[in-house]
């Protein structure tokens, strides 16, 4: 998304992976009530690496609390409230072996979380096209995000030591509520769909229901690994290891043309170059670093 950027901490810092756009605890640092340990499902079974508790994120930096005159890039309501904004996350694929089988993860990053990070997975809000090549991710969430994520088989073929073919993936999404959902792409066809109602209200943790992302965001294709993604096996790994992309292209109905990366829905531009420097030093990494004040949220006592 453009008001955070991949790689530069401090931009991300309260914005990543939120889409969220409801004033209540959601909002808050861990997802609780301040100075308490409530909701319950807050603190109680959520990421078992982590005590159980359900989420470290420091609140929405930006989000529909926002006292008035704080800084925020804006839109505001005509009641005077902000629109909530972040930076959300849509991957187009992230790849994963399964002893010898090359796979994908098909996934969106979420915050604020369901309890124990199940979503309403129900048959209305979950579609398979092949359950054999596709199966929901058994891996959820943790402490930093919540993940929606199908773990689909690759075309084999299509693996730079193997014949090294061209494989085609993307995601078709519907932003907002009513009837939004992202649809995953997996060698040229249909994986899986999330509805958006399958991000609805939870009662557990009184949160409200998280749109498909709104936000403008910017295409990223990078070739990384990482140790908390999975084991890695280095003795057997070749490198350099090349990922070859033939294209990326952005479709969109002609009657619902929104290119720009400062709509005015969701103005970026001002508020950017406002604090260029956490957009352009990587080495800030979180908002605090930047001596920049937290915007006051109304639901923290004596903010507004």
């Amino acid at each position: 998304t453009s008001l955070g950027r991949a790689g530069f901490g401090g931009s991300l810092d309260g914005m990543w992976p939120y889409s969220y756009d409801s004033c209540d605890v959601g909002t808050l640092p861990n997802q609780t009530y301040p100075g308490t340990a409530t909701p319950l499902a807050a603190v109680q079974n959520g990421d078992p690496s982590n005590g159980g508790v359900l989420s470290f994120l420091p609140g929405q930096r930006l989000s529909a609390c926002t006292c008035p005159g704080e800084s925020h890039p804006g839109p505001v309501r005509a009641n005077g409230s902000y629109v909530g904004r972040a930076a959300p996350e849509i991957d187009v694929f992230e790849a994963t072996i399964d002893g010898a089988v090359g796979k994908v993860s098909l996934s969106s990053q979420w915050a604020p979380y369901n309890a124990n990070y199940n979503w309403l997975n129900t048959t209305d809000n979950l579609i398979l096209y092949d359950p054999v090549k596709t199966v929901l991710n058994s891996y959820k969430g943790g402490v930093y995000q919540q993940t929606t994520s199908g773990l689909s088989v690759a075309n084999q073929d299509c693996y730079e030591l193997e014949k090294g073919c061209f494989s085609t993936f993307g995601f078709q999404y519907k932003p907002g509520f009513d009837n939004a959902y992202i649809t995953w792409i997996n060698d040229d066809k249909p994986a899986w769909t999330i509805m958006v109602a399958g991000m609805g209200a939870d009662p557990q943790t009184e949160i409200s229901a998280r749109p498909v992302p709104m936000e403008p965001m910017y295409i990223i294709a990078n070739l990384g690994f990482s140790l908390n993604f999975g084991s890695i096996n280095f003795d057997q790994l070749v490198l350099p290891a090349v990922m070859s992309i033939d294209y990326i292209r952005v479709y969109q109905p002609k009657n619902a043309v929104n290119i720009g990366c400062d709509p005015a829905a969701f103005p970026t531009a001002q508020y950017i170059q406002t604090y260029s420097n956490v957009y352009t030093n990587p080495n800030i990494t979180t908002w605090k670093e930047a001596q920049q004040p937290w915007p006051k949220n109304r639901l923290q006592t004596g903010s507004c």
